[in-house]
Protein backbone atom coordinates (compact mmCIF):
# COMPACT_ATOMS: atom_id res chain seq x y z
CA UNK A 1 0.00 0.00 0.00
CA UNK A 2 2.99 2.28 0.43
CA UNK A 3 3.56 2.22 -3.33
CA UNK A 4 -0.13 2.84 -3.96
CA UNK A 5 -0.03 5.86 -1.65
CA UNK A 6 2.83 7.20 -3.74
CA UNK A 7 0.85 6.64 -6.95
CA UNK A 8 -2.11 8.54 -5.53
CA UNK A 9 0.12 11.38 -4.34
CA UNK A 10 1.77 11.61 -7.77
CA UNK A 11 -1.56 11.74 -9.62
CA UNK A 12 -2.87 14.41 -7.28
CA UNK A 13 0.32 16.43 -7.62
CA UNK A 14 0.11 16.26 -11.42
CA UNK A 15 -3.45 17.55 -11.28
CA UNK A 16 -2.47 20.30 -8.84
CA UNK A 17 0.19 21.50 -11.26
CA UNK A 18 -2.26 21.37 -14.19
CA UNK A 19 -4.68 23.52 -12.20
CA UNK A 20 -1.89 26.01 -11.49
CA UNK A 21 -1.07 26.07 -15.20
CA UNK A 22 -4.62 27.09 -16.08
CA UNK A 23 -4.74 29.63 -13.27
CA UNK A 24 -1.73 31.22 -14.95
CA UNK A 25 -3.41 31.01 -18.36
CA UNK A 26 -6.20 33.14 -16.89
CA UNK A 27 -3.82 35.47 -15.08
CA UNK A 28 -1.86 36.17 -18.27
CA UNK A 29 -5.01 36.65 -20.35
CA UNK A 30 -3.96 34.15 -22.99
CA UNK A 31 -7.54 33.47 -24.09
CA UNK A 32 -8.62 36.71 -25.74
CA UNK A 33 -10.58 37.72 -28.87
CA UNK A 34 -8.71 37.75 -32.15
CA UNK A 35 -6.24 35.01 -31.25
CA UNK A 36 -6.22 31.68 -33.06
CA UNK A 37 -6.90 28.39 -31.28
CA UNK A 38 -3.56 26.92 -32.37
CA UNK A 39 -1.73 30.07 -31.29
CA UNK A 40 -3.24 29.83 -27.80
CA UNK A 41 -2.53 26.09 -27.63
CA UNK A 42 1.14 26.68 -28.46
CA UNK A 43 1.40 29.41 -25.81
CA UNK A 44 -0.08 27.12 -23.16
CA UNK A 45 2.39 24.40 -24.22
CA UNK A 46 5.24 26.87 -23.83
CA UNK A 47 3.89 28.06 -20.48
CA UNK A 48 3.78 24.46 -19.19
CA UNK A 49 7.42 24.09 -20.16
CA UNK A 50 8.32 27.40 -18.54
CA UNK A 51 6.49 26.70 -15.27
CA UNK A 52 7.07 22.97 -14.82
CA UNK A 53 9.54 21.78 -17.45
CA UNK A 54 6.83 19.81 -19.28
CA UNK A 55 8.29 18.24 -22.42
CA UNK A 56 5.41 16.07 -23.57
CA UNK A 57 1.66 15.82 -23.52
CA UNK A 58 0.09 12.38 -23.67
CA UNK A 59 -2.70 13.45 -26.02
CA UNK A 60 -3.18 16.19 -28.60
CA UNK A 61 -3.55 19.67 -27.11
CA UNK A 62 -7.04 21.10 -27.62
CA UNK A 63 -8.19 24.70 -27.62
CA UNK A 64 -11.62 25.13 -29.20
CA UNK A 65 -13.78 28.23 -29.59
CA UNK A 66 -17.31 28.99 -30.74
CA UNK A 67 -18.84 26.28 -32.98
CA UNK A 68 -15.66 24.21 -32.68
CA UNK A 69 -16.64 23.49 -29.06
CA UNK A 70 -19.34 21.16 -30.41
CA UNK A 71 -16.70 18.72 -31.64
CA UNK A 72 -15.64 15.74 -29.48
CA UNK A 73 -12.00 14.93 -28.87
CA UNK A 74 -11.47 12.65 -31.88
CA UNK A 75 -12.46 15.30 -34.43
CA UNK A 76 -10.11 17.96 -35.78
CA UNK A 77 -12.03 21.08 -36.81
CA UNK A 78 -10.09 23.80 -38.69
CA UNK A 79 -8.26 26.43 -36.68
CA UNK A 80 -10.56 29.28 -35.66
CA UNK A 81 -10.01 32.78 -34.32
CA UNK A 82 -11.57 33.46 -30.92
CA UNK A 83 -14.51 35.86 -31.10
CA UNK A 84 -15.44 38.61 -28.69
CA UNK A 85 -18.50 36.73 -27.38
CA UNK A 86 -17.14 33.20 -27.65
CA UNK A 87 -17.04 30.28 -25.30
CA UNK A 88 -13.63 28.51 -25.32
CA UNK A 89 -12.50 25.25 -23.82
CA UNK A 90 -9.07 23.72 -23.28
CA UNK A 91 -8.21 20.02 -22.89
CA UNK A 92 -4.57 19.29 -22.06
CA UNK A 93 -2.70 16.19 -20.94
CA UNK A 94 0.66 17.40 -19.62
CA UNK A 95 3.02 14.76 -18.27
CA UNK A 96 4.69 15.84 -15.02
CA UNK A 97 7.70 13.70 -14.07
CA UNK A 98 6.19 10.69 -15.81
CA UNK A 99 2.69 11.15 -14.38
CA UNK A 100 -0.33 12.17 -16.40
CA UNK A 101 -2.67 14.99 -15.72
CA UNK A 102 -5.78 15.29 -17.85
CA UNK A 103 -7.43 18.60 -17.25
CA UNK A 104 -10.17 20.49 -19.04
CA UNK A 105 -11.62 23.92 -18.35
CA UNK A 106 -13.99 26.35 -20.08
CA UNK A 107 -13.82 30.13 -20.42
CA UNK A 108 -16.63 32.50 -21.42
CA UNK A 109 -15.87 35.81 -23.09
CA UNK A 110 -18.70 38.33 -22.98
CA UNK A 111 -21.99 38.36 -21.10
CA UNK A 112 -24.15 35.78 -22.88
CA UNK A 113 -26.35 34.38 -20.06
CA UNK A 114 -26.81 30.96 -21.71
CA UNK A 115 -23.05 30.48 -22.05
CA UNK A 116 -22.59 31.50 -18.44
CA UNK A 117 -25.27 29.02 -17.40
CA UNK A 118 -23.41 26.28 -19.24
CA UNK A 119 -20.18 27.35 -17.55
CA UNK A 120 -21.84 27.03 -14.14
CA UNK A 121 -23.42 23.66 -15.00
CA UNK A 122 -20.14 22.00 -16.01
CA UNK A 123 -18.66 21.57 -12.49
CA UNK A 124 -22.13 20.94 -11.06
CA UNK A 125 -22.75 18.01 -13.43
CA UNK A 126 -19.20 16.78 -12.85
CA UNK A 127 -19.99 16.68 -9.14
CA UNK A 128 -23.29 14.91 -9.78
CA UNK A 129 -21.40 12.25 -11.76
CA UNK A 130 -18.81 11.92 -9.00
CA UNK A 131 -21.51 11.46 -6.36
CA UNK A 132 -23.24 8.86 -8.53
CA UNK A 133 -19.94 6.99 -8.82
CA UNK A 134 -19.25 7.19 -5.09
CA UNK A 135 -22.68 5.81 -4.19
CA UNK A 136 -22.36 2.68 -6.37
CA UNK A 137 -19.44 0.39 -5.49
CA UNK A 138 -19.95 -1.88 -8.53
CA UNK A 139 -20.65 0.81 -11.13
CA UNK A 140 -19.46 0.21 -14.70
CA UNK A 141 -18.20 2.72 -17.22
CA UNK A 142 -21.36 2.27 -19.26
CA UNK A 143 -23.57 3.01 -16.25
CA UNK A 144 -21.64 6.17 -15.38
CA UNK A 145 -21.79 7.37 -19.00
CA UNK A 146 -25.57 6.90 -19.02
CA UNK A 147 -25.92 8.77 -15.73
CA UNK A 148 -23.86 11.72 -16.95
CA UNK A 149 -25.98 11.91 -20.09
CA UNK A 150 -29.13 12.03 -17.99
CA UNK A 151 -27.73 14.77 -15.75
CA UNK A 152 -26.88 16.78 -18.88
CA UNK A 153 -30.36 16.31 -20.36
CA UNK A 154 -32.03 17.23 -17.07
CA UNK A 155 -30.11 20.53 -17.18
CA UNK A 156 -31.20 21.22 -20.75
CA UNK A 157 -27.99 20.23 -22.56
CA UNK A 158 -26.97 17.47 -24.93
CA UNK A 159 -23.93 15.36 -24.14
CA UNK A 160 -21.20 16.13 -26.64
CA UNK A 161 -19.14 12.99 -27.11
CA UNK A 162 -18.89 9.20 -27.01
CA UNK A 163 -16.77 9.18 -23.83
CA UNK A 164 -17.16 10.55 -20.33
CA UNK A 165 -13.76 9.52 -19.00
CA UNK A 166 -10.94 6.97 -18.94
CA UNK A 167 -8.18 5.42 -16.90
CA UNK A 168 -5.25 7.58 -15.83
CA UNK A 169 -1.86 6.77 -14.34
CA UNK A 170 1.82 6.45 -15.19
CA UNK A 171 1.50 7.64 -18.77
CA UNK A 172 -0.48 4.48 -19.74
CA UNK A 173 -2.42 5.75 -22.71
CA UNK A 174 0.37 5.23 -25.20
CA UNK A 175 -0.05 1.49 -24.67
CA UNK A 176 -3.84 1.22 -24.43
CA UNK A 177 -5.23 -0.32 -27.63
CA UNK A 178 -8.22 1.47 -29.10
CA UNK A 179 -10.37 -1.65 -28.75
CA UNK A 180 -9.98 -1.79 -24.95
CA UNK A 181 -13.41 -0.36 -24.27
CA UNK A 182 -13.25 -1.29 -20.59
CA UNK A 183 -10.62 1.43 -20.10
CA UNK A 184 -13.18 4.12 -20.91
CA UNK A 185 -16.40 5.56 -19.50
CA UNK A 186 -18.53 4.80 -22.52
CA UNK A 187 -21.40 2.57 -23.70
CA UNK A 188 -20.37 -1.09 -23.70
CA UNK A 189 -17.80 -0.67 -20.92
CA UNK A 190 -19.32 -3.31 -18.65
CA UNK A 191 -16.58 -4.09 -16.13
CA UNK A 192 -16.72 -2.61 -12.62
CA UNK A 193 -14.68 0.58 -12.53
CA UNK A 194 -13.36 -0.33 -9.08
CA UNK A 195 -10.92 -3.05 -10.04
CA UNK A 196 -7.20 -3.58 -10.50
CA UNK A 197 -5.38 -2.87 -13.74
CA UNK A 198 -3.24 -5.26 -15.80
CA UNK A 199 -0.37 -4.71 -13.34
CA UNK A 200 -2.53 -5.52 -10.29
CA UNK A 201 -2.87 -1.91 -9.10
CA UNK A 202 -6.11 -0.09 -8.25
CA UNK A 203 -7.61 1.67 -11.25
CA UNK A 204 -7.92 5.44 -11.10
CA UNK A 205 -10.20 7.40 -13.37
CA UNK A 206 -10.72 10.72 -15.10
CA UNK A 207 -14.27 12.05 -15.50
CA UNK A 208 -14.92 14.41 -18.40
CA UNK A 209 -18.08 16.42 -18.99
CA UNK A 210 -18.82 17.78 -22.49
CA UNK A 211 -22.08 19.74 -22.60
CA UNK A 212 -23.39 21.19 -25.86
CA UNK A 213 -26.21 23.36 -27.13
CA UNK A 214 -26.51 22.30 -30.76
CA UNK A 215 -29.14 24.90 -31.63
CA UNK A 216 -26.90 27.76 -30.46
CA UNK A 217 -23.77 26.00 -31.74
CA UNK A 218 -21.55 26.01 -28.66
CA UNK A 219 -20.40 23.70 -25.90
CA UNK A 220 -18.16 23.48 -22.86
CA UNK A 221 -15.83 20.97 -21.24
CA UNK A 222 -14.71 20.10 -17.70
CA UNK A 223 -12.28 17.31 -16.85
CA UNK A 224 -10.30 16.11 -13.85
CA UNK A 225 -9.74 13.13 -11.55
CA UNK A 226 -12.92 11.29 -10.61
CA UNK A 227 -11.95 9.05 -7.70
CA UNK A 228 -9.13 11.04 -6.10
CA UNK A 229 -8.91 14.46 -4.49
CA UNK A 230 -12.57 14.83 -3.54
CA UNK A 231 -14.21 14.63 -0.15
CA UNK A 232 -16.52 11.60 -0.01
CA UNK A 233 -19.97 12.77 1.08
Amino acid sequence: MHLEAERVASLLDAQRRAAKLFDEVSARGLITPGRGEREVSDEIRDLAQEMFGVERHWHKRIVRAGPNTLHPYAENPPDRSIGADDIVFCDFGPVFDGWEADFGRTFVLGDDPVKHRLLADLPRIFDAGRRYFEARPDITGAELYAAVGKFAADAGWAYGGPLAGHLVGEFPHARIPNNKIEYYVTPGSDQPMRRVDVDGRPCHWILEIHLVDRARAFGGFHEELLDLGHRID
